[in-house]
This record gives C-alpha cells, sequence and structure tokens, in this order.
C-alpha cells in the first residue's frame, strides 16, 4: 500500500476515533445529569413515603379521637393507650438523641 493511502486510512481512523471520544464524553455526561436526577428523584420520592406516613399517623389520630368523644365509656382506656405510645415516643427521641 503506498504511503499516500497509509497516511489516508490513518487519517480516517483518527477521524474515526476522535467521534467515538466525542460520543464517549457525551454519553457520559448525559449519564452524569441522568444519575443527579435520580438522586433527586428519590429524594422527593423519600419525602412523599414521610407525608404518606404522616397524612396515615394522621388519619389514626382521628379515628382514636373520634372514637373517645363517640363513646365516653372507652376513652379511659384509650387515654392510657395514648399515654402507652406517648411514653414509647418519648423513649425513641431519647434514644435517638444519645
Amino acid at each position: 500500500m503506498p504511503k499516500e493511502k497509509q497516511l489516508q486510512h490513518l487519517q480516517h481512523i483518527e477521524d474515526k476515533l476522535r467521534k467515538l471520544i466525542q460520543r464517549h464524553t457525551e454519553v457520559q455526561q448525559r449519564l452524569v445529569r441522568a444519575q443527579e436526577q435520580v438522586k433527586q428523584l428519590e429524594g422527593k420520592l423519600d419525602e412523599k413515603d414521610e407525608q404518606i406516613k404522616n397524612f396515615q399517623n394522621q388519619e389514626n389520630i382521628v379515628k382514636i379521637v373520634e372514637t373517645i368523644a363517640g363513646n365516653p365509656a372507652n376513652s379511659t382506656e384509650l387515654k392510657l393507650k395514648l399515654n402507652e405510645y406517648i411514653r414509647e415516643i418519648d423513649k425513641c427521641i431519647a434514644y435517638l438523641q444519645d
């Protein structure tokens, strides 16, 4: 193969390699952006999960309050149960603070 052909062939290979490197860089940048977006969405998902738990807890509290208001005979038992829950929550808070 003559030198001129070899040089052209080599230039062609270099051009393809440059394009390949450029594509690789672009794909890496897209991957980084996608990973950042995934982290943001995971954070939002965690927030939504926490909100759901809070709503479920609020719903349970409303049910307890409605039960207490509806039947005075059960109110003493429910108050004791609520106090027990509060003590457990206080223990958990104290444990987490240590």
